[in-house]
């Protein structure tokens, strides 16, 4: 893990509110999923993260299939980013080693409190771009994980709704499910 520094700003407001103005859209926030499973204050369990991914799929009235990206917490730990892995696949199933799958933090480190609104800014620019990030610095992928791990150079494609996961100290997981617009 490696510690980072920085902030981001995202400005909300309701579709007719920024269409009225004629406002630039990035992306719409469709859905939100949260958990707290207390389980303990450093060790993550794939149930709570599963649920709030459930939850923002739901929340967007989607279906797991219509998940094209996934921005993991992706923390570079063996038991964060292997027990992130196991909720994808709770979710996902059998699909799960066929979503694209990046942690911006090899981007821009672990900025702690900062972590989940940079990375819901770099899941909009991902989706406004057409373009996913992928993780530097990671030349080989822990078998356990089974996912499609985005390396090497950004990947060209057009998902129709991307997940922003967030899954902090304590068991707090928070997910964002976010549409291009």
């Amino acid at each position: 893990m490696t510690i980072g520094e920085g902030a981001a700003m995202l400005t909300l407001e309701t579709l007719a509110s920024a269409q009225a103005r004629n406002a630039t859209i990035y992306a719409e926030i469709v859905g939100f999923g949260f958990s707290a499973d207390a389980g303990h204050i450093t060790q993550p369990l794939a149930d709570g993260a599963a649920s709030a991914m459930r939850q923002a799929i739901a929340d967007a009235n989607a279906t797991p299939d219509e998940v094209g990206y996934i921005n993991a917490h992706g923390t570079g730990t063996q038991l964060n980013d292997t027990t992130e892995a196991a909720a994808i696949h709770q979710v996902f199933g059998p699909r799960a080693h066929q979503i694209p799958v990046s942690s911006t933090k090899s981007l821009h480190g672990h900025s702690i409190g900062a972590s989940g609104a940079i990375e819901a800014l770099a899941t909009i620019i991902a989706l406004k771009e057409n373009l996913l990030p992928a993780n530097t610095g990671v030349t080989v992928i822990d078998p356990a994980i089974h996912l499609d791990v985005i390396l090497g150079s950004p990947r060209k494609t057009t998902p129709r709704l991307a997940l922003s996961n967030s899954l902090a100290f304590g068991g707090l997981n928070a997910v964002l499910a976010l549409r291009p617009f």
